[in-house]
């Protein structure tokens, strides 16, 4: 397999014509390739998610991460950024959409590009991954332990976390969730109601739950990382995206 990739720092348009500060990496010397757009979680626009940006690459797909930080918090740091965001509220749903319309776009025009794009994101990532393939057209999104989607947040969370259940019948394509059993947000009770309305719905979705697994599983620098989880997970990332993003 050929393995070469680039990588670095892009400007991309948002959809509502903003420019922001984007993370690219793509195959070299290839062609036919898939495109993903990573949503950052809320920690924010950090290194743990460029490397994710990166590792998709290596296995062949363009892969893009919008700062979704860049415009209220400018060149600070990802602990920074998001200590300013959460104060703000949070992103807005609308803002979030848009950028992630202008990082579709930008993936598509990318020479060798197969004109396919998917969505990743965990955390608030994984509810504005749902949020995104229910507001445009996606190939394939994936939901890895994604609160609020179901059930009002704590008073704690942004103002601008809100259930987006409501949007499911606007599900643009196939959805793969992957969550903990241990989890609270969400808790396997949320995540089996949001199965069973895509159910109704005749929404196609893969959803798996990992028992030993808690919040942030797939985080490698945090004590809650769960290598067995992590390691399927993965696994299930890579081979859902190769049914939906290949040429």
């Amino acid at each position: 397999m050929n393995d070469t990739m680039t990588a670095g720092t892009v400007t991309i348009t948002s959809g509502n014509g903003d420019p922001i500060e984007a993370y690219l990496a793509r195959p070299v010397d290839r062609t036919g390739f898939g495109g993903i757009v990573v949503i950052h979680h809320m920690p924010g626009y950090d290194e743990a998610t460029k490397q994710m940006v990166r590792d998709f690459a290596v296995h062949g797909y363009a892969a893009l991460c919008p700062n979704l930080y860049s415009r209220q918090a400018p060149g600070a740091s990802p602990d920074d950024a998001a200590a300013a965001v959460r104060a703000a509220g949070g992103v807005a749903d609308d803002q979030l959409i848009a950028d992630v319309e202008g990082a579709v776009r930008h993936l598509k025009s990318l020479d060798g590009a197969n004109g396919k794009v998917g969505v990743i994101g965990h955390c608030s990532g994984g509810r504005q991954a749902f949020l995104a393939a229910c507001s445009m057209r996606l190939d394939a999104a994936v939901d890895c332990y994604g609160a609020f989607v179901v059930n009002e947040p704590p008073a704690t969370m942004p103002a601008t976390m809100k259930p987006v259940l409501g949007l499911a019948p606007r599900l643009s394509c196939p959805l793969l969730g992957l969550f903990g059993a241990e989890d609270s947000y969400p808790a396997p009770q949320e995540t089996a109601q949001l199965a069973a309305e895509l159910d109704a719905l005749g929404k196609e979705h893969e959803f798996h739950t990992y028992d030993g697994a808690g919040h942030a599983f797939f985080a490698v620098d945090r004590p809650s990382y769960r290598p067995q989880a992590a390691v399927d997970g993965w696994r299930r990332i890579f081979d859902f995206f190769g049914r939906h993003l290949s040429a």
